[in-house]
């Protein structure tokens, strides 16, 4: 049985150091500072694999989301979170491209995020107790549609800088 709130994740302080262990449920629970993987999946036409998330998710459930990825469980470090983390939620493997870290805090959710990228053309196999759909779009297409409905904020964050450092602003 997928029970992800027994998970036994890592938490972290403010400058991301370990402190200790706990199951996800109280985490989420207690709002404490963890570690999660993103993966932007992309394919050859530069395309960004966005998927919705199930309405059972712990936190922004039925939020749309622009990366594959989830929380950093104890003893694994963020590569091995990222790799096992496309190959649940899009039934794939590929080679990650590191990006950049990223401290993001709202009142769901307190998280330092590592950030890779990938290529994929698919097709996927997508993990139904946590991804409903999934497409690609463009990027912009991507910002535009978030001014409308419900997207995870931590990865319209991501997206935001990633169009910054390629120069290309948010719109």
């Amino acid at each position: 049985m997928y029970t992800p709130g027994e998970e036994i994740v890592q938490l972290v302080d403010e400058q991301n150091r370990e402190l200790g262990e706990l199951p996800r449920r109280l985490m989420r629970e207690q709002r404490l500072l963890h570690r999660a993987s993103y993966i932007l999946v992309f394919n050859a036409a530069n395309e960004l694999f966005v998927q919705k998330r199930t309405a059972t998710k712990d936190v922004y459930p039925g939020y749309w989301d622009v990366a594959a990825g989830g929380v950093v469980q104890a003893g694994e470090t963020y590569e091995q979170s990222a790799e096992r983390e496309l190959a649940e939620e899009l039934g794939v493997a590929a080679k990650l491209n590191f990006l950049f870290d990223q401290y993001y805090e709202d009142l769901d959710n307190r998280v330092w995020g590592r950030i890779f990228t990938c290529v994929h053309e698919g097709p996927f196999t997508l993990q139904a107790e946590e991804v409903e759909q999934g497409r690609f779009l463009d990027l912009h297409t991507v910002l535009e549609y978030s001014r409308s409905e419900p997207f995870t904020p931590d990865g319209i964050l991501i997206l935001e800088k990633l169009l910054a450092d390629k120069g290309e602003g948010s719109g």
